[in-house]
């Protein structure tokens, strides 16, 4: 009999990106002094010269991560800046350099890409960072961008995933679920669209939603107010892929668990209508949505006094230890463990 030559296969969808990562990974070790910290955190950190360098890298591609439909090009280019420098603040770092790579299909011209790089320009000058270098290539079909962060910030100052501690507080800034929302309004509207070309929506009540999908910020501002309060987080990660994924993330890497208090997590009035409109849950679109690029961080518990009551920043739980795992207590409360429905690459969905 011959030998069967086709084994079984994986699928990618099976694995997940992020347990894709750790094994595509799991056999590569630093072998330079210089490299700090390789894969598994928001940056890579090297050493060259006085302060460590952090660097960051994001692939987005058309169709995948954003629909030209209703994705401004210019909105775009500013976007990819954002998500980007969103990693590196979220190391307490300042992001200084980006390289940009971008690969487009023949449909596309040059005044097209030139919208693309005029909100790249509009990034970099309100954030303070210079474009260093890049490529350029075609496509066989659609867009894609590779945007690359080069920052830097003291050693002492660095923070990563890994260092939360048992009763450390659990803290976001700003609120969460806009981004979620203002895709759902997109969604609907391009199927409207699609249905009868000639409709004119009025999209202005959904502004702050829509604003928080096609064109959201980088929370410098809370790096900045970490260096006035003079708070070091133990711990912190950017809110990408939904906060309950990011939650999870910081107790795999710091080897706690988390209380989180349903009540706590900041949501917009605005945003809880929209998804009232979309019959959502707001805690779903909090927790699962995704894309509000907010920063989720501990701080040991006497740095309490010091963020109380600030408007950019909510405590929304605390650390635990890891035997609790990670739990959502309601406003009954009841305890429900917290998984994971965020965005995921090569998912079904």
């Amino acid at each position: 009999m011959l030998e069967d030559k086709n084994p079984s296969k994986t699928e990618l969808r099976d694995l997940g990106e992020f347990s894709l990562i750790d094994y595509l990974t799991k056999d590569f070790k630093l072998k330079n002094d210089s490299s700090l910290l390789g894969v598994g955190d928001d940056s890579a950190i090297v050493k060259h010269g006085k302060n460590p360098s952090l660097i960051s890298t994001d692939l987005l591609i058309e169709g995948i991560h954003f629909d030209l439909s209703y994705m401004p090009l210019k909105h775009l280019g500013y976007k990819a800046i954002i998500v980007n420098l969103s990693d590196v603040y979220a190391m307490n770092a300042y992001p200084k350099q980006i390289l940009v790579s971008i690969a487009v299909s023949n449909r596309f011209s040059l005044e097209a890409i030139d919208e693309i790089y005029k909100g790249i320009q509009l990034a970099c000058k309100n954030y303070n960072v210079d474009l260093i270098g890049g490529d350029t290539s075609t496509s066989v079909t659609g867009l894609i961008l590779s945007v690359s962060v080069l920052g830097t910030v003291p050693k002492n100052k660095i923070v990563k995933r890994k260092g939360a501690r048992e009763n450390d507080l659990l803290v976001v800034s700003g609120d969460l679920g806009g981004a979620f929302a203002g895709l759902q309004v997109l969604e609907r509207e391009k199927a409207v669209f699609n249905v009868n070309p000639s409709s004119q929506p009025d999209l202005s009540k959904y502004s702050y939603c829509i604003e928080r999908q096609l064109k959201p910020e980088a929370r410098k501002d809370i790096i900045d107010l970490f260096e006035e309060l003079e708070i070091i987080p133990t711990s912190m990660i950017d809110i990408s892929d939904g906060l309950s994924s990011e939650v999870l993330h910081l107790s795999k890497a710091s080897e706690v668990g988390f209380h989180l208090f349903e009540d706590k997590i900041p949501i917009d009035p605005i945003v809880s209508i929209t998804c009232e409109e979309f019959k959502l849950n707001p805690l779903t679109a909090a927790l699962n949505g995704g894309e509000d690029y907010e920063l989720l961080f501990t701080i040991n518990q006497k740095n309490f006094n010091k963020i109380k009551d600030h408007p950019y920043l909510t405590i929304i739980g605390h650390a635990t230890d890891i035997k609790n795992g990670c739990q959502i207590i309601s406003g009954l409360g009841q305890q429900i463990e917290l998984t994971a429905q965020g965005w995921e690459s090569f998912s079904k969905k």
